[in-house]
């Protein structure tokens, strides 16, 4: 067998490789910057324990790492084409690993373990003839000064307020790893392998660059999750596995099964599960099932196989036993499929006889209502559902207030209706018509879109001779409830632009829909009489698609905190992502991610210390006994310090889970700004 001539790929310990004498890696001029966030970091971290804790033969690979000899310099260095952002960040946990260890009176007596995370971090370490340390990893030299005051602890006192990455990621290593746990991680890093690919001198670095990142489509977060849940298993447990639960699963949910688990996840953590940017879902799975052994994982999946049995339901409300129930269904799909978190857990409680099927009929009305009458007065119906099912876990008491708190009052949805376009409209003159069936009924504008010069209301006066006025007010009533009526095919390809008294005895007069039907009795169409018939449908309206409980206000736009977008990085327009914040009934002019973090923890310092006490202790941090390491500190007292610096997205995460910790998250809302809503 003939071997590569122009390249070396060799599989090798990554600390190994790293902590070589001769390893030394410059970061080329045209590489991206530094990117990896804390969300990046926090899987990093996981996966290093993870692997510290399972059997000592178990390794856990990291990828494959290009780079090419330099031509310049020091013969030995690498150049380093891909790769930088795991070279970089496990350079960084290896600096908060190494500074930890040296500020623990404990662990700084064991000369070898500091001296060997020192190896890695260094180039000749240990070496009297040295001269000053350099790190063994050289990034591009816009920000290589930067990168070495972190990794060398050598920031200076001006530099606490600036705002980098290497800052950012190397204080979260610093207080997710706490001096106890160094020999532990220490374990999992010397795991780490990875396939070290050098190129020689004719190798073609970009075409080689471009294989490696081009690996066709990339996996969907279904088939991530159906690969994580199968790894590890023998083949005789994959294919029970395979055949009891993940083909039924397929088979329940088809082309919609990627929905499925996102619907499913928002159902049992009561948590919105974001699409954007990638593997969502999946990441979303694997912290609601960090581990699964056999055992669970036949439990887990029986459950899975149950609800996407119900999500075929949903999405094939014919296959319902009872039709008052595949009916509702029917109603609530005309809305999408936003709400199907909330309904798999009633349709669920229901088919197990937990509920009855009023209480089922009750609860999707309930959300037929809430979408409906938001649509109507231009409230959004995103982001809804996740804390409708925190809500219900609370019990129906509280679904029901929750409902009602976001369902826009009477007094706005008669507004709406008598001045707005008719959203839905087949479905709900349908409903208010009591008609079973939208099948061969078209949905008929009684004064026309588009009338004709001799379009008449009253059979006297034409189209043509109404003023300039009356003309407006008719087209800008057109769209609104008054003005639609259900008529079947037939009748509606004869109704056209007829003018009103012809069509009331030709059109409406036949009808056998009672609400069209009784048209004919009306002598002549205008705006007063759109009127008037729009005031007496939105009465049968608002009985319909009732406001449940007697909640005082109704819904301005507000998000739970709970529902809050975690945003990774510092997007564009962060400083101005609120327009306030209510805390407990308290108006609070905060605008940025950073300003509410700091806000919230001093006030919960002062009113539930204990409860941000564990949480900080259990997540580790962001309050602290001391100033260990460089960066932004609040002191909350002589011997408690709040840590800022993390991205947006940690931030607002520690911001919910001190907040639910304390039991307060549900009195506290965030108000976007009109940036915060277009990042």
């Amino acid at each position: 067998m003939s071997s590569a001539t122009n390249i070396d790929a060799t599989a090798v310990n990554t600390i190994g490789w790293l902590s070589a004498a001769q390893t030394t890696i410059v970061v080329p001029v045209y590489q991206r910057q530094y990117r990896w966030d804390i969300g990046a970091c926090e899987q990093l971290l996981s996966d290093i324990r993870e692997v510290a804790d399972s059997d000592e033969r178990q390794m856990h690979f990291i990828g494959s790492i290009l780079s090419s000899a330099s031509a310049e310099g020091d013969g030995a260095e690498l150049v380093l084409i891909d790769g930088q952002q795991r070279i970089t960040t496990l350079m960084l946990l290896i600096a908060a690993l190494h500074h930890s260890v040296l500020n623990d009176p404990v662990l700084a007596a064991d000369l070898a373990l500091s001296a060997d995370l020192e190896r890695v971090l260094v180039r000749g370490s240990g070496s009297p003839d040295a001269g000053p340390a350099r790190t063994k990893l050289r990034p591009h030299r816009a920000w290589a000064q930067v990168f070495e005051s972190v990794v060398l602890d050598r920031r200076l006192a001006d530099d606490e307020a600036r705002d980098s990455r290497f800052d950012d990621n190397y204080a979260f290593f610093r207080s997710q790893v706490p001096a106890s746990e160094a020999r532990r991680i220490w374990t999992g890093l010397q795991r780490l392998e990875h396939v070290a690919i050098t190129l020689g001198a004719d190798a073609n670095a970009q075409q080689i660059f471009e294989s490696l990142n081009s690996t066709g489509e990339p996996l969907q977060d279904h088939e991530l999750i159906h690969n994580y849940v199968l790894m590890g298993l023998s083949h005789a447990e994959q294919s029970e596995i395979e055949d009891s639960f993940w083909l039924p699963i397929e088979q329940n949910t088809g082309e919609s099964i990627g929905t499925f688990w996102r619907h499913y996840l928002v159902m049992t953590t009561g948590r919105e599960v974001d699409t954007v940017g990638g593997r969502g879902v999946y990441d979303a799975f694997r912290h609601r099932f960090p581990r699964l052994n056999l055992e669970t994982l036949r439990e887990q999946a029986a459950e899975w196989r149950e609800y996407s049995a119900i999500y075929r339901t949903l999405l094939e409300p014919t296959q319902a036993s009872d039709p008052d129930i595949a009916r509702q269904l029917t109603h609530v799909n005309t809305f999408g499929r936003a709400m199907y978190p909330l309904v798999m857990r009633a349709y669920r409680d229901f088919s197990r006889g937990t509920v009855d099927k009023d209480s089922l009929v009750t609860t999707l009305e309930q959300v037929q209502a809430l979408l409906l009458r938001r649509t109507v007065v231009g409230v959004s119906t995103d982001r809804l559902v996740a804390r409708l099912c925190r809500a219900r876990e609370e019990g129906p008491a509280s679904l029901i207030d929750a409902i009602a708190r976001i369902t826009p009052s009477d007094e706005r949805v008669r507004v709406a209706v008598k001045y707005g376009a008719l959203p839905h409209a087949a479905y709900v003159l349908g409903r208010l018509a009591n008609v079973d069936s939208l099948a061969d009924l078209d949905v008929d504008h009684i004064f026309p879109l588009a009338p004709g010069d001799t379009w008449s209301g009253d059979g006297t006066r034409e189209w043509v001779e109404y003023t300039e006025d009356e003309q407006n007010s008719h087209r800008a009533l057109a769209h609104t409830l008054g003005n639609l009526a259900l008529l079947e095919q037939p009748l509606a390809e004869r109704a056209a632009n007829t003018s009103f008294p012809d069509k009331r005895a030709a059109v409406y007069a036949r009808s056998a829909i009672p609400t069209t039907r009784e048209l004919a009795d009306t002598l002549s169409w205008g705006t007063s009489a759109i009127a008037e018939r729009t005031a007496r449908l939105t009465a049968d309206f608002l009985r319909i698609w009732a406001r449940p409980g007697t909640v005082g206000i109704d819904d301005d736009g507000l998000t739970p905190i709970l529902d809050a977008q975690r945003r990774r990085g510092w997007p564009r327009g962060w400083q101005r992502e609120f327009e306030y914040v209510e805390y407990r009934g308290e108006h609070w002019e905060v605008q940025d991610v950073k300003y509410l973090f700091d806000r919230v923890f001093k006030r919960l310092w002062a009113d539930e210390r204990q409860h941000v006490v564990e949480f900080s202790a259990r997540r580790g941090g962001p309050i602290f006994e001391a100033q260990a390491w460089n960066g932004q500190w609040h002191a909350l007292d002589d011997t408690h310090f709040l840590y800022l610096g993390w991205d947006s997205q940690y931030m607002l995460t520690a911001v919910q889970g001190a907040l639910e910790e304390a039991g307060l998250a549900s009195e506290v809302f965030v108000k976007y700004s009109y940036i915060g809503e277009v990042m």
